[in-house]
């Protein structure tokens, strides 16, 4: 260890104290990560908070391998040590839906008198075709619901380009029909906060929280600043639960009731995002008439396009232009919506792949400007074109075919600004960037 610390010194690193093992171990300062090493370090932080908080838990993980996750098992077998002294148990699984059915059952723990522990927060993994795979355990999984002090994060590893599957995979359309909430991180340290997050929710709501993995993010590393990830993730002491609650009881008999609690907690998801959200304003600018929101990856390409035409947050909040960036992809938090369309005139929705945010702002603002948006009259601006995979006259704009990636968004871009705002016309510069 002494030689680890005179040898960062020496390099002069900015945490001249760095050891190996921080990675998983630091609770402060910068760390270097991996998208895999992070779902280790999931498991740690999460048994850590709940011990700093009084919470006897035990933690379960369970899944399937397979790109881009598949160094998961490697990984945490590789810190069997650690997990074991934090009462984590990792049982790799010979198929996805035993792996589902096995967390399912870890959320019965809470509910028995026999336990040994207050709790225990599950967490599942597997790729595209696994999700499809183990679509039934899944479905149950979130009906049956995770437990108040427990909780379950399924990680779902997204091939969008079909690197090395059989096909291109799109998870969230599945994932929304069941009935799970989904968060999607752009990059490494934000699936540590939208992880902890996603627990935080899975406890409040009952759902089962899906965390979109994808091979940029996952397989990718990055210096992550631990001090920056805190958040306020307590359950709002507001919130009034049904007759009967949304948490996993035993028995739970089939019956209507389970599809009515299973709309309750997508009910209760998009209470605690009102209240505790990842969703971030980029570029508020008040005076905007345009804006655009993006998700995920997308939002790093994005910026990568800005960055190209050389045009800074600054520029676009003077020239009137707003950015947001959605964090919890499903169900979308729309008094945040709300406020962010005000005044718009036309939103543009960059998301990779399918219209999972594009479609979901389009049917809350379907019906307003001709008539009414609830009890009173439709304000100017109140339903603003919403375009991104078409455009306001429905002709294609940003493909849903393969992935996407600041080359193919450029032009698209750097078109709609000179569109919309004049003085940010870069379309010049396009040719630069973009390959013939």
């Amino acid at each position: 260890m002494d030689m680890q610390v005179l040898g960062a010194r020496a390099a002069g690193l900015p945490n001249g104290d760095y050891l190996l093992g921080d990675e998983l171990d630091a609770t402060s300062g910068q760390i270097y990560l991996t998208g895999t090493q992070a779902i280790a370090r999931l498991l740690l932080d999460q048994a850590r908070s709940d011990a700093a908080r009084g919470l006897k838990t035990a933690g379960f993980a369970s899944g399937y391998r397979g790109s881009p996750l598949g160094g998961v098992d490697q990984q945490l077998w590789s810190v069997a040590a650690r997990l074991k002294a934090q009462r984590i148990e990792f049982l790799p699984a010979i198929n996805e839906e035993l792996a589902a059915t096995a967390v399912l059952g870890t959320q019965r723990v809470e509910a028995d008198p026999r336990r040994e522990v207050d709790a225990v927060f599950g967490l599942w993994y597997g790729k595209g075709p696994g999700v499809d795979r183990a679509g039934d355990a899944l479905r149950h999984g979130n009906a049956y619901g995770s437990s108040a002090n427990g909780g379950v994060i399924a990680v779902i590893g997204d091939d969008h380009g079909c690197v090395s599957s059989s096909m291109s995979a799109q998870s969230e359309f599945s994932l929304m029909a069941w009935g799970l909430p989904i968060v999607n991180p752009a990059n490494v340290a934000e699936m540590l906060s939208f992880g902890r997050y996603g627990w935080a929710l899975s406890r409040f709501s009952g759902a089962w929280v899906a965390l979109k993995a994808i091979s940029e993010t996952v397989e990718s590393g990055s210096t992550v600043d631990l001090d920056e990830l805190e958040g306020d993730w307590s359950a709002p002491l507001d919130y009034q639960s049904p007759a009967g609650g949304l948490h996993m009881r035993w028995p739970d008999l089939p019956s209507l009731a389970i599809e009515v609690r299973l709309a309750a907690k997508l009910d209760a998801a998009r209470y605690f995002a009102a209240r505790r959200s990842i969703d971030r304003s980029i570029c508020a600018s008040p005076q905007a008439n345009v804006g655009i929101v993006t998700c995920g990856k997308a939002h790093l390409d994005l910026m990568e396009v800005f960055r190209r035409l050389g045009i800074s947050i600054a520029e676009l909040d003077a020239a009137g232009v707003r950015i947001y960036k959605v964090g919890l992809s499903f169900p979308l938090e729309m008094g945040r919506i709300d406020e962010f369309v005000s005044g718009l005139r036309e939103v543009l929705v960059v998301e990779e792949k399918g219209p999972v945010v594009e479609g979901q702002i389009k049917e809350h603002l379907y019906n307003r400007g001709a008539g009414s948006a609830g009890d009173r009259p439709a304000a100017a601006g109140d339903r603003p074109s919403v375009i991104g995979k078409t455009d306001a006259l429905g002709a294609p704009l940003i493909s849903g075919l393969g992935e996407l990636r600041p080359s193919r968004l450029l032009p698209i871009v750097a078109q709609w600004l000179a569109q919309h705002v004049p003085q940010l016309d870069r379309r010049e510069q396009v040719v630069d960037f973009v390959a013939p």
